[in-house]
């Protein structure tokens, strides 16, 4: 069984070798995937204003479900961009994602206060 970020480095993996064939160094290609992020990140953003009905030529254009898939489509190519630009995009993304939530977050109670 494949893990999520097995599946990521498949696709980058996919993606950087059809963009390579292309003639595409992998700076062009780095560029390429973020914008390709910031053009999903959009799509989110309009599927919000159009499950809001705040476009008067538009109304109601997307629900909320649409808005979930959206912003999965981010994250997913965010990921890929990741995987694109760092071998160890893995442990780079656990150690940022650790380093961030220590800001917001508590730290985890071990269990340790128990035994003593």
């Amino acid at each position: 069984m494949t893990d999520d970020w097995d599946t990521i480095q498949r696709l980058a993996d996919t993606f950087s070798r059809l963009d390579a064939e292309n003639g595409l160094a992998p700076e062009e290609q780095w560029t390429l995937q973020v914008l390709k992020l910031a053009e999903e990140v959009g799509e989110a953003a309009q599927a919000v204003i159009g499950a809001r009905g705040t476009n008067p030529r538009k109304g109601h254009s997307h629900t909320w479900t649409d808005v979930q898939d959206e912003v999965a489509d981010a994250v997913i190519t965010g990921m890929v961009a990741l995987a694109r630009l760092r071998p160890d995009a893995r442990e780079y993304f656990t150690a940022v994602l650790a380093r961030k939530a220590a800001k917001f977050l508590p730290p985890q109670d071990s269990g340790d206060e128990l035994l003593r």
